[in-house]
């Protein structure tokens, strides 16, 4: 929530396609923001796209029988049918996420009511905050970035905000009511999950929420569950779809990725090279099955840069003060100072805790560093180049 009011400021100062790339670009570097755009490409978006896709295969085989060659089919068509509805426009694409986010949170509100109002285990809940192992520091941060993982996606609101109806006055107010939505639901699911199992079998389940179903109306609720899980992960899917593209698309028009991601196309006015490339990849991903490995390695870097992004504020507010912020953040500077401090820790949590994880998936990050200069050197030679009327 802190980086949400952070960025509403950003966002409604700066409606600009790219979000987070462009106030890292601003404040500390074309060199950093690449560095954001192409993680973010390499594996955060696109490993998280094929992280959804091979998910709803999944789910769906509990509904249809799938062989593990079918599942592949499933999920590599699940990335293109969002590549699509999102090359069509992003009307469309924004109409599909409306509709989806629409009934997996009535979905998500009803199977959390019953729950509570059916669960038997009220007490167990209560009892086991008392009986609760008091984890270290370090290993709240740690696990926090998986938890995070889950809120995955509130920071991508800002990739779009250039193509916002009146963003000045409807991003800080989307992004901030949006998190805090969410925030309600994923603790109402929560706490239903564990009063419907109890801590002990909660502790155990792969699968809470058809478990939870299952334990309350009976093995049938189990495959029903499936269907409102099948809504969000394609909902999710194609949220990111909407939005990632665009950091592309500013890299592109930058001069640090191929030319062709900056372009429009003519007729649906969507970024549609940009979101076929990276779904292409987001596929291959998801059909070989490397997004798995990637995207642990280099999920908890994603917050290194969320913290690079808010510490733009303070960039912003020095270099720019007569700048029209139609939105302040509240609680200037501890609001947007408290976010990166947390995102540092959860960082430092992880180095620290899984050493070896954390030094691969900053090499990850940083193998972007030739391509970074190849990309820059091209741009100098291109600008250097003698034009066709100057010869």
């Amino acid at each position: 929530m802190l980086g949400a009011l952070s960025y509403g400021e950003l966002a409604s100062m700066n409606p600009e396609a790219g979000g987070i790339y462009v106030y890292v670009r601003d404040a500390f570097g074309h060199f950093a923001a690449f560095l954001y755009g192409w993680a973010l490409f390499c594996v955060i978006a696109s490993g998280s796209v094929a992280t959804l896709a091979v998910a709803f295969s999944v789910y769906l085989g509990q509904l249809l029988p799938l062989s593990p060659g079918a599942g592949r089919a499933v999920a590599g068509a699940v990335v293109v049918a969002v590549a699509a509805i999102n090359v069509l426009g992003t009307r469309k694409s924004a109409g599909v996420q409306n509709w989806t986010t629409g009934l997996k949170a009535g979905a998500i509100l009803a199977l959390g009511a019953t729950l509570l109002a059916r669960g038997g285990h009220w007490s167990a809940v209560w009892a086991s905050g008392s009986r609760a192992s008091r984890p270290s520091v370090q290993g709240i941060g740690l696990a926090l970035v998986a938890v995070l993982w889950a809120y995955e996606g509130w920071q991508y609101a800002t990739f779009a905000a250039g193509e916002i109806r009146e963003p000045q006055r409807a991003f800080p107010r989307g992004i901030c009511l949006g998190t805090l939505a969410v925030i309600a639901l994923y603790l109402l699911a929560n706490v239903a999950y564990l009063v419907a199992l109890g801590p002990e079998r909660a502790l155990g389940s792969e699968r809470i929420a058809a478990d939870a179903a299952e334990i309350v109306f009976g093995p049938a609720a189990a495959r029903l569950v499936a269907l409102p899980i099948l809504i969000s992960m394609f909902s999710a899917a194609n949220a990111i779809t909407l939005t990632a593209p665009r950091v592309y698309f500013a890299m592109a028009r930058d001069g640090l990725f191929f030319r062709r991601l900056a372009e429009i196309h003519p007729r649906f006015g969507t970024p549609a090279f940009s979101i076929v490339t990276s779904s292409a990849w987001a596929a291959l991903l998801a059909v070989t099955g490397t997004f798995e490995q990637l995207l642990t390695y280099v999920v908890f870097v994603g917050w290194a840069f969320y913290a690079l992004g808010a510490a733009s504020i303070f960039y912003y507010r020095r270099h720019q003060p007569d700048a029209v912020r139609p939105f302040r953040v509240p609680g200037y500077p501890w609001t947007p100072l408290l976010f990166v401090l947390s995102a540092v820790f959860i960082v430092v949590s992880t180095i620290l805790g899984q050493p070896l994880r954390a030094c691969v998936g900053i090499a990850i990050v940083f193998a972007g560093a030739p391509v970074y200069r190849f990309w820059r050197g091209r741009g100098r030679r291109e600008r250097a180049a003698p034009s066709t009327f100057d010869v």
